[in-house]
């Protein structure tokens, strides 16, 4: 069973020490660089948001990373205030099979929402998690304590590597495929990851803020 199967190896991942190490310089650097100078846009989004309705700008959200350790996730809120309390009662429509919840057109997201999830704005706050070091900007996507959860072993080697603000997933596929593929393209990211890859990764994502992907 795919479930048992052993494709990566944990330990050779980590002794890669010159690449994480690099790595973990450039997300520094990127992060603080990009804070600085996406500063304008990120000042335009909150206002929106806070004009929209007069809710908290912010949403953080506790979220799993390397080895199953939690933090909390800062995203641009792009949904109503008690979005939370009404996801119980969407869970059935859900579109996507898996251990996550994905809804084309969900009625909790806002006018603004809409805009920042389609340009991939709504992430920005995430550079934060980059500098503090519970993200990289290129990784898995960080999944809900809920969600690992249902992971199988198979599923749960996604938390090996340091979650990211994007990744092979997101900046190719994205919602245009099931759970099963995005932890195939995650865990083919984590066997091939070079900074190469990771530079290639971010261009792409660059390029759908400008040219949206399927992303809701």
């Amino acid at each position: 069973m795919i479930e048992q199967q052993k494709l990566i190896d944990q330990k050779q991942i980590e002794s890669r020490k010159v690449y994480h190490l690099t790595k973990r310089f450039l997300d520094i650097v990127l992060s603080t660089l990009g804070l600085i100078g996406l500063s304008p846009v990120m000042g335009i989004v909150a206002y929106e948001i806070k004009r929209e309705d007069g809710g908290p700008v912010f949403y953080k959200q506790v979220r799993v990373g390397k080895n199953g350790k939690k933090f909390k996730m800062y995203k641009f809120r792009s949904m109503v205030v008690n979005a939370d309390q009404l996801l119980d009662e969407l869970k059935e429509k859900n579109e996507v099979d898996g251990a996550m919840f994905k809804m084309k057109h969900d009625p909790r997201i806002t006018k603004i929402g809409h805009f920042i999830r389609k340009h991939s704005l709504d992430e920005l706050p995430q550079l934060v998690n980059v500098l503090k070091g519970d993200m990289s900007l290129v990784g898995p996507r960080p999944p809900l304590p809920s969600e690992v959860e249902q992971y199988t072993s198979y599923d749960k080697q996604r938390l090996y590597v340091v979650p990211g603000c994007t990744g092979l997933w997101q900046a190719t596929e994205r919602n245009n495929v099931g759970f099963d593929e995005m932890v195939r393209l995650d865990l083919k990211y984590i066997k091939n990851s070079n900074l190469m890859y990771d530079l290639w990764i971010v261009g792409k994502t660059i390029g759908i803020i400008f040219k949206p992907n399927d992303s809701f």
